[in-house]
């Protein structure tokens, strides 16, 4: 069995347990600020100003099957961009585009009514950015900024980022700043595949 902890992250926090860079100016808020479980470390990151789902474990491999691009862990995105993107846009997305590192997969994307998340502390400033779109995207690929940069190679910038999912885990019922715990338990082996010892003859 191997424990799980689904927490969310909040604004301006970064994906870590100390501040390395405190020394330097004013202490920025890390995740020992909300969660106090020893010996666990984050499964992937998300950056200082994305907010939602991270992933931690004490259990190494596990870490590893979560994080590691090999896996292809799709990860759901809920974005609050500039703007009103048109079909164009979307196509684009879905169709994948050319960023400096390469061209990204296909995405997954559709728009929002609305959020259904909190609003963020500090909210958005409305007068600076009067028209704004949520959309819901789902990559396969972990690249830096990846989303943010894909929404704004379509001409609409990212203003809010919200992780919702990691696979099968989601952000459903987390406040920003609240965690649970999950139990994994190790999967049976598939059936006809076990091998017992020949017998000698």
């Amino acid at each position: 069995m191997s424990a799980l902890y689904l927490l969310h992250k909040p604004y301006r926090m970064l994906s870590q347990f100390t501040d390395r860079a405190s020394g330097e100016g004013e202490r920025r808020a890390t995740l020992a600020d909300v969660i106090d479980v020893p010996g666990i470390y984050p499964a992937g990151r998300l950056d200082h100003d994305s907010e939602g789902l991270l992933l931690l474990s004490d259990d190494g491999e596990l870490i590893h099957r979560i994080s590691h691009p090999r896996h292809k862990q799709p990860k759901t995105y809920r974005v609050q961009v500039e703007g009103e993107p048109d079909d164009d846009a979307l196509r684009a997305l879905r169709e994948g585009v050319s960023l400096k590192d390469g061209r990204t997969r296909p995405a997954r994307v559709r728009r929002l009514a609305e959020s259904g998340l909190p609003e963020r502390d500090p909210p958005l400033d409305s007068r600076r950015h009067p028209e704004t779109t949520w959309l819901e995207l789902t990559i396969e690929e972990g690249r830096n900024r990846q989303v943010r940069r894909m929404t704004a190679h379509v001409g609409h910038p990212t203003l809010r980022l919200v992780r919702v999912a990691i696979g099968p885990w989601r952000l459903d019922g987390l406040a920003p700043g609240e965690w649970r715990r999950e139990t994994l338990h190790a999967p049976k082996p598939p059936a006809g595949r076990s091998r017992r010892p020949r017998k000698r003859r």
